[in-house]
């Protein structure tokens, strides 16, 4: 594989997962670690993504990130469009972070008034601008990778919580082995907002569907409804069907 595939390969991986890890692109691409580096460091010189210990971050996570530097902003909207109407006044509502999420935050009508819940810096500061709903930030360590609050203190702090709905941004889904993700510190504190609520909603592009990654964050039987782009007779999604996963 040329170098140039190569790169296209990562930069659509990170796009699609927000993180990438070397010795998984190593494998992926059948190629060295050695390589994988020196590919990530020239994207990364080209702005193109943000090469950390191990792996890569997406720029999506920068605070200033424009709009038309989203990717697939257009279909981040149609599924935060369809979330949002499962909104209702006097809910509580527990939020997590990514891309999707602040879509749907922006979406929000100014009318609601609804008690949101979230361990992501960048929501909490997004859902701010609305006028009449509240915000609870559930704050400790940070994770800079996923600019989320994590650790013991976050999870027992969201056990404490009963929730009407639970809005999961997902790095990857697939009809067997549920939702997975790759940095155990994010998937403890996934697995307690799940336990939390009473619906768990998962908001996932359709290039996310059928991906696995190395943790699993919850089986599919975890997951009430699933948000795509898709419209929910799509044949790509038969399998969540089968699954018992309402679809939207």
């Amino acid at each position: 594989m040329l170098k140039k595939e190569r790169q296209a390969y990562i930069l659509q991986q990170i796009n699609v997962h927000n993180k990438v890890l070397s010795s998984d692109l190593s494998r992926q691409l059948n190629v060295s670690e050695d390589t994988v580096r020196r590919d990530l460091q020239e994207l990364d010189e080209e702005e193109k993504l943000t090469k950390v210990h191990g792996g890569a971050l997406s720029k999506s996570f920068h605070f200033t990130l424009k709009n038309s530097d989203i990717y697939l902003r257009p279909e981040k909207r149609i599924i935060a469009q369809k979330a949002v109407e499962l909104i209702k006044d006097g809910m509580f509502v527990i939020l997590s972070g990514g891309t999707t999420i602040i879509e749907l935050v922006k979406m929000l009508p100014e009318n609601l008034n609804a008690t949101f819940i979230t361990v992501s810096l960048p929501t909490a500061l997004e859902l701010l601008n609305h006028p009449n709903s509240e915000v609870i930030f559930i704050g400790n360590k940070l994770l800079k990778s996923a600019q989320i609050s994590v650790g013991a203190e976050v999870v027992q702090r969201l056990s404490e919580i009963q929730a009407d709905l639970c809005f999961l941004g997902t790095n990857s889904i697939d009809a067997e082995k549920g939702i997975t993700d790759l940095e155990w510190e994010v998937i403890e504190v996934k697995k307690a907002m799940i336990k939390c609520a009473h619906r768990t909603i998962s908001l996932a592009i359709s290039e996310k569907l059928n991906t696995v990654q190395r943790l699993q964050v919850c089986g599919t039987d975890a997951i009430d409804t699933l948000i795509t782009e898709l419209e929910p007779d799509d044949a790509g999604l038969e399998m969540y069907r089968q699954k018992g996963v309402k679809l939207l």
